[in-house]
């Protein structure tokens, strides 16, 4: 069971309950707790125990839907013990989305240290219990405000704390929110100052990367945005030499959706990738300008950008067929005479 924000069913505060939410930015949690926030899960948690006590229920688990900004500032730690002695099954999943200061204010989330406050917490409690139990992060890339000096400092706190997300996403606008606003107009709406919004297929492409930047189909990517922000001192963090040798020299797994083509990719694509693939099958060449010469002992390019050389052709080699003669292209008794 669960949902967005589940735990944090109740109301806010009294003031709430009579004026409805604070205008302006003004938030309940975000940079800091408000000093009228009433914490309290006593109703959710009576809710989770009755679905425990019913027969036949073995088990309850939340996948998601805690805030757990929300969470941490509760001094009573039942719903938090129970939550993890009872309600996990194995893995839980939360939102700290970003971790640098000027993304998450423009979330209107709380700054990083909050979560890893939740985080070294959620592990006592698990030892605890004697439970191996993980937390998923919930990430996200290009957010506006994000620059791509934020997507570096992400990839580092990332390799920091040892986590590897499988799934990233992209920030994609949805109506009705102050993130969308953003994105459409480039402005904070509560300050009127400008918000950096990553358009470019690039940029996304390679905040995007920097987010799993432990695959090695983003490793050009990766070593590409470290060199543009200036942190080559993070290359040999987040790249191994296998791939920081890729990356250099253009011989990495298929480029990310979006991102330009390094050089030299791209060249055998379309029609032209359909005779190299002839080629390297053996086949003549079709169409104008094809040289066998030219790409002999070179490496080819086919689907997906993966290289490798042509089919029985070694360093110096034409890989292509026989050439054939003027006597074995002429009819059998007319010699000199060749075939329509």
């Amino acid at each position: 069971m669960g949902g967005p924000t589940a735990n944090f069913r109740a109301p806010s505060c009294t003031q709430q309950l009579e004026k409805g939410v604070c205008k302006g930015a003004r938030r309940c949690l975000a940079p800091l707790p408000c000093p009228k926030l009433r914490v309290d899960h006593s109703e959710y948690l009576a809710i989770l125990r009755k679905m425990r006590a019913l027969p036949g229920v073995k088990k309850v688990f939340i996948r998601s839907g805690i805030r757990f900004d929300y969470l941490v500032h509760d001094r009573d730690e039942r719903f938090f013990r129970e939550l993890v002695e009872h309600h996990v099954s194995g893995q839980l999943k939360v939102a700290p989305e970003h971790c640098a200061p000027a993304v998450l204010r423009a979330m209107g989330k709380p700054p990083v240290e909050v979560y890893e406050r939740f985080e070294k917490r959620f592990y006592e409690l698990s030892r605890q219990a004697g439970r191996e139990q993980y937390l998923v992060p919930y990430l996200l890339s290009s957010h506006p405000g994000s620059t791509l000096r934020d997507a570096v400092a992400l990839a580092a706190w990332l390799h920091k704390h040892n986590l590897r997300p499988e799934q990233v996403q992209d920030f994609y606008p949805t109506p009705g929110t102050v993130s969308t606003c953003m994105f459409y107009t480039g402005l904070d709406p509560y300050t009127g100052e400008e918000v950096h919004v990553p358009r470019k297929d690039e940029e996304k492409a390679l905040q995007r990367a920097l987010l799993q930047y432990f695959l090695p189909k983003n490793a050009r990517l990766v070593h590409k945005a470290l060199l543009q922000c200036h942190r080559e001192d993070l290359i040999p963090v987040l790249l191994p030499a296998s791939a920081r040798r890729g990356a250099q020299t253009g011989t990495s797994t298929p480029r990310a959706k979006g991102s330009p083509p390094a050089k030299g990719e791209g060249k055998n694509t379309g029609k032209k990738d359909a005779s190299a693939r002839g080629r390297a099958a053996g086949k003549a060449p079709t169409g104008r300008g094809n040289d066998w010469g030219k790409t002999a002992g070179k490496a080819s390019i086919g689907r997906g950008g993966k290289p490798g050389k042509a089919a029985g052709s070694s360093a110096g080699t034409p890989a292509g067929p026989p050439r054939r003669s003027r006597k074995d292209n002429s009819k059998p008794g007319r010699p000199g005479r060749r075939r329509a």
